[in-house]
C-alpha cells in the first residue's frame, strides 16, 4: 500500500476439533477471503489446523500427519494468493512435537517458527505435548524441501520500507522477557502472535492492555489472532477476542464471542519508523543475535486504504478523554505559571485582553495559577487596548470577563498613540498595510510591557502554537511576552479548553460571556468594522484551522511528507472541504511554516502541553533559513 501503510488480518476459523481435513478447508476459504479484503498479511491463530485442545490427541502419528498434510494443501492453495500467511499446527521433529507457526507465500512454505515458552500451570499442560522452539534456525525437511525452523527469523517486505515482520506464539507475549522483545530491537517493526488464549472473567481486558503495552514498548505493530469457536468445551471457552495494535493504539478489535471471522486494519509502518527514528533510547541491534532474514515481495500498491483519520488529532473524539485532557491541560499551564510567578517573585501578572478565544484561555489560566498561589485575582491586570479595528462585541466580553474573574481592569485607548506614531514615521493613517496592522500589535505589548515595570508584573502571552506555526504574529508585538502560556496549544484545542472551562465553572454569568466569546469569529481585529462588525476574520486570510493543525500535527509529530499528509487529510476531511481546498491552505501551511521559523526561534518561555511543539529549546531546533523547495515541489507535482 502506499505511503508505508499495509492491509493486515487477524482471522479466526471455525474449526472441529481433530478435524484436520475440515479446519484446513475452512483456513483456505478465509485465506481467499482475506486476500480478497486486500489483506497482505495474514494471521491464523495457534493450532489452528488440529484445534488447540486436542490434549494426548496430539501424540497421534494420525493427527500430526493430517496436520502436516493439511499444512501442504493450504500452500498448494496460496498459490496466487499475495500475502504473507501464518498459520498454527503441531510439527514432529526428531521424535518431539513442537508448536510452530508456518510462513506461507504465494504456494510457497518460507520457514517455521516454533513456540519458546510452553506453559505448564493452572489450566495449561502443553509441556506435556510440546518441546520448546530453539532460536537459531536449523533446517527441517518437509516433504523434500528444506525449510528453516527457528525462532530467529525476520521476514524482510521489501515493498514496504522498513516493514519487517516476526512472529511469537501466545505465551511468548505473556512472559517478561518476550521473543518480541528481541525481534523488535533486531529489526522487526510488526509482530504476529497466533494465539489460543482462553477466556476467563477479565482476561479480555488484561489481554488486551497486554497487546497494547506491547506495541507502545517496543514501537511495533501487534496483529494478535486468537483462537474461538469450535474449540472443545470440556473445560475451557474460547472467544476469538483479535486484536490489531500500532503503537500504544488499537486499530481494530473483535468483541470477545462475536465470532467475527475476519478483522482487518491498515498499518502505518512509515508512522512506526518516524517513532523510532525520534526516540534515539530505542536501542536497535543492542541484543543483537544472528537472525535469518527472509526477503519477500508484496504488491500492496492497489489495495484501497480504509483506515480513518480523526481531522483534529489534537482533540480526542470521546467526550470524557476530552474532558479529562482539558482538565490536566489547564492545570500543566497553570502550574506553569506559578511556578514563573514564584520565582520571579511577581506579585502581579498583566494580559492584554481581547475578547477572542487565546487571551480569554490565558486570563482563565492565569487565575487558576493565582488560586493555586493562594493569591486576590485583583492582583491580575487585564488590559483592554481598542484601536481602530475593536468591536463592541469583543470590547464589552472582554470587559466581563476580566469582572466576573474579579481580575482588575484597565483600558488604555491607544488610537491616538498609534496616529502620533503613524505621523512620526510617515505612514498614512489610510493605507491599510501590514504597517497600520503591527504598529497597533506593537503599541499594544509596550503598553503591557510598560505597565509590568509599574507595577512589579510579569506579561502573560496569549499567543497559541498554531499562530506560532504558521507565524501568524507580530514579530515583537503580540509574538513576545515574558511567559507564554497558550504557546503550546494548537487552536482547535484552545476552543475546547474554553468550552470546557465553561461547562465547569458553576457561574452561569461567566459562562454566559464565555459562550459568547467562543460564538466569535476568529480575528486579530486591526482593520476597521464594517457597521459595526467584524470585518477581518484569520481564517478567511491564512486559512482554517482545522486543515493547518492537522498539517501540524502529521508533518512535526510524525514527519510525514506533503504527499502523504494531502492523502490523509482527503479522507480525514472529506465531508468538510473539497480537494483543492486542501491542496491549496496545505501550500500555504509549508510556505509559512519555513518563512516563519525566525519568529519561533526566540520564543518567551512557555509550558510544553502534548506531544508536539513549536519551542526552539524542545521540541523543534530548525534553521530560520531553512528552504521549503522539497515540500512544496511534492505538492505541485500531485
Amino acid at each position: 500500500m502506499q505511503d508505508g501503510f499495509i492491509k493486515v488480518a487477524a482471522i479466526t476459523p471455525k474449526i472441529r476439533v481433530a478435524d484436520t481435513k475440515h479446519n484446513c478447508s475452512e483456513i483456505i476459504r478465509l485465506m481467499k477471503e482475506g486476500a480478497k479484503g486486500g489483506a497482505r498479511i495474514m494471521v491464523f491463530p495457534e493450532l489452528c489446523i488440529t484445534g488447540y485442545t486436542c490434549q494426548d490427541l496430539f501424540l497421534q502419528t494420525p493427527l500430526l500427519k493430517g496436520a502436516k498434510k493439511g499444512l501442504s494443501e493450504i500452500i498448494t492453495a496460496s498459490s496466487g494468493i499475495d500475502a504473507l500467511v501464518f498459520v498454527g499446527l503441531p510439527l514432529e521433529r526428531k521424535a518431539k512435537i513442537y508448536n510452530v507457526a508456518a510462513v506461507i507465500k504465494s504456494g510457497r512454505l518460507l520457514a517455521l517458527i516454533p513456540k519458546q515458552y510452553i506453559p505448564n500451570y493452572n489450566e495449561f499442560y502443553e509441556v506435556r505435548h510440546f518441546t520448546p522452539g530453539n532460536a537459531e534456525p536449523v533446517m527441517y525437511d518437509f516433504y523434500g524441501t528444506e525449510v528453516p525452523f527457528g525462532q530467529n527469523i525476520l521476514f524482510n517486505v521489501t515493498t514496504v520500507k522498513e516493514l519487517t515482520v516476526a512472529a511469537e506464539i501466545c505465551e511468548d507475549l505473556w512472559v517478561p522477557d518476550t521473543p518480541g522483545t528481541r525481534h523488535a530491537l533486531n529489526g522487526a517493526t510488526m509482530l504476529v502472535n497466533l494465539s489460543a488464549s482462553n477466556e476467563l472473567v477479565g482476561k479480555d481486558s488484561y489481554r488486551h492492555s497486554l497487546v497494547l503495552a506491547t506495541s507502545a514498548r517496543l514501537v511495533a505493530a501487534y496483529v494478535y489472532a486468537c483462537a474461538g469457536d469450535g474449540e472443545s468445551t470440556q473445560d475451557l471457552v474460547f472467544s476469538g477476542h483479535n486484536m490489531i495494535a500500532e503503537n500504544g493504539a488499537m486499530l481494530a478489535e473483535t468483541e470477545p464471542f462475536s465470532n467475527e471471522l475476519i478483522l482487518y486494519a491498515d498499518v502505518d509502518i512509515a508512522r512506526l519508523r518516524a517513532e523510532r527514528r525520534r526516540a534515539n533510547t530505542y536501542e536497535a541491534d543492542r541484543i543483537k543475535q544472528e537472525y535469518l532474514e527472509i526477503s519477500v515481495d508484496i504488491n500492496s500498491e492497489n489495495v484501497k486504504l480504509s483506515r480513518t483519520f480523526a481531522p483534529r488529532p489534537f482533540v480526542p473524539e470521546d467526550e470524557a478523554t476530552r474532558n479529562k485532557r482539558c482538565a490536566q491541560i489547564l492545570n500543566i499551564q497553570a502550574s506553569g505559571l506559578k511556578k514563573r510567578l514564584e520565582h520571579t517573585g511577581c506579585k502581579h501578572a498583566v494580559i492584554g485582553i481581547s475578547g477572542g478565544l487565546d487571551s480569554t484561555l490565558a486570563l482563565l489560566v492565569t487565575a487558576r495559577a493565582f488560586d493555586m498561589l493562594g493569591r486576590d485575582r485583583n492582583d491580575i491586570i487585564s488590559v483592554t487596548m481598542p484601536c481602530f479595528g475593536t468591536t463592541d462585541r469583543t470590547y464589552d466580553n472582554a470587559c466581563e470577563l476580566t469582572d466576573k474573574l474579579g481580575a482588575t481592569l484597565r483600558r488604555i485607548d491607544i488610537e491616538k498613540s498609534v496616529e502620533m506614531h503613524f505621523i512620526d514615521i510617515g505612514h498614512n493613517i489610510n493605507d491599510h498595510s501590514v504597517v497600520y496592522e503591527n504598529g497597533q500589535a506593537r503599541e499594544r505589548t509596550q503598553i503591557l510591557m510598560d505597565i509590568a515595570n509599574q507595577v512589579g508584573g510579569l506579561v502573560i502571552g496569549t499567543g497559541d502554537m498554531s499562530e506560532l506555526a504558521l507565524g501568524w504574529a507580530t514579530y515583537n508585538g503580540d509574538h513576545m511576552s515574558m511567559y507564554g502560556v497558550n504557546a503550546g496549544v494548537p487552536k482547535t484545542l484552545v476552543r475546547h479548553l474554553v468550552d470546557y472551562y465553561a461547562s465547569t465553572c458553576n457561574d452561569e454569568e461567566l459562562e454566559k460571556v464565555l459562550r459568547d466569546v467562543l460564538d466569535t469569529p476568529v480575528s486579530p481585529e486591526l482593520l476597521p468594522p464594517k457597521d459595526g462588525v467584524i470585518s477581518q476574520k484569520t481564517e478567511e486570510l491564512v486559512g482554517p484551522y482545522e486543515l493547518h493543525d492537522f498539517f501540524l500535527y502529521y508533518m512535526l509529530r510524525f514527519g510525514f511528507p506533503p504527499k502523504k499528509i494531502y492523502r490523509i487529510a482527503k479522507l480525514a476531511f472529506k465531508d468538510e472541504f473539497d480537494d483543492q481546498t486542501i491542496l491549496k491552505w496545505e501550500k500555504t501551511f509549508m510556505r509559512r511554516f519555513f518563512s516563519q521559523q525566525f519568529k519561533r526561534s526566540c520564543l518567551p518561555d512557555g509550558p510544553k502541553v502534548g506531544t508536539t511543539a513549536v519551542s526552539p529549546r524542545g521540541d523543534l531546533r530548525m534553521p530560520s533559513d531553512a528552504v521549503a523547495k522539497l515540500w512544496l515541489d511534492e505538492l505541485e507535482n500531485l
